[in-house]
């Protein structure tokens, strides 16, 4: 209604992101990274009872930018790292479930695994045939995720005595090289960047804007707030979801209503 619509105007839409990693049956290598499909499962049932709609980014984004309505519940299911058994897991849960997956893969682990034409649920990444394949069934969005974790650096932020023109080169050199396989693998390129541990540098959300994404997630656990204002996009919060409770105790504790 009209109402409704300035009341979102006014207030604003609330935007809960969850964050998953691996989905394993193995009880002993579930923990803080790694839930079992059972417990996905009970999540997508508790979020269909109560009127939620898991949406991708693009609809987030077209809702900010063009007005594009939102379903009346909207959340994000989002999955980090592109392991090989959320293709295995997920996805059959939610072209069950009839819902939406935001998955931001490692284009490095995607690579080496298409190339050793390897998939094992346990350990392995997706392949560039599983990205297209759930791309393609409209349950699936990718967005994008660089991934380093060594001694010069965390994520994506500055190394220490870089300069920083080095450090923009680097950093857009390895963003644009994994967008052009994106694109070239399924068609099109994320417009949402994803910081790997939710660590980066003063300077960093300039550069990621400037390279043409439209949305940034951090790992800071709160809810959304989606106005018109195209700024609303850029370190959006999101839950990260551990084996630790049920989808009720979860649920109950983010969507305070």
């Amino acid at each position: 209604t009209a109402v409704q619509a300035d009341k979102e105007l006014e207030q604003g839409i609330q935007l809960p992101i969850i964050m998953y990693h691996g989905i394993l049956k193995d009880t002993k290598r579930q923990g803080k990274y790694v839930i079992s499909p059972e417990l996905l499962e009970s999540d997508m049932k508790y979020l269909k009872e109560n009127g939620y709609t898991p949406v991708f980014m693009q609809d987030v984004i077209d809702y900010v930018k063009n007005g594009t309505p939102l379903p009346e519940k909207p959340i994000i299911l989002s999955f980090d790292d592109g392991y090989y058994n959320n293709y295995a897991y997920a996805f059959p849960l939610a072209q069950q479930y009839d819902m939406k997956l935001v998955i931001a893969p490692i284009i490095a682990k995607t690579e080496e695994y298409s190339r050793a034409n390897e998939e094992n649920a346990n350990y392995g990444h997706i392949t560039w045939d599983n990205m297209k394949e759930m791309v393609d069934s409209g349950y699936v969005e990718i967005t994008y995720n660089l991934h380093a974790s060594n001694q010069q650096q965390v994520g994506i932020k500055k190394r220490k005595g870089e300069s920083e023109s080095d450090y923009q080169a680097r950093i857009t050199q390895d963003i644009q090289t994994a967008q052009n396989s994106i694109t070239e693998n399924i068609g099109t390129a994320p417009t949402t960047f994803v910081y790997p541990f939710g660590a980066f540098s003063d300077t960093t959300e300039s550069y990621i804007r400037s390279m043409g994404f439209q949305a940034t997630f951090v790992c800071e656990s709160r809810t959304n707030i989606l106005t018109q204002n195209p700024e609303c996009l850029y370190g959006l919060g999101r839950y990260l979801r551990t084996n630790e409770t049920d989808s009720a105790a979860f649920f109950q504790n983010i969507l305070k209503q």
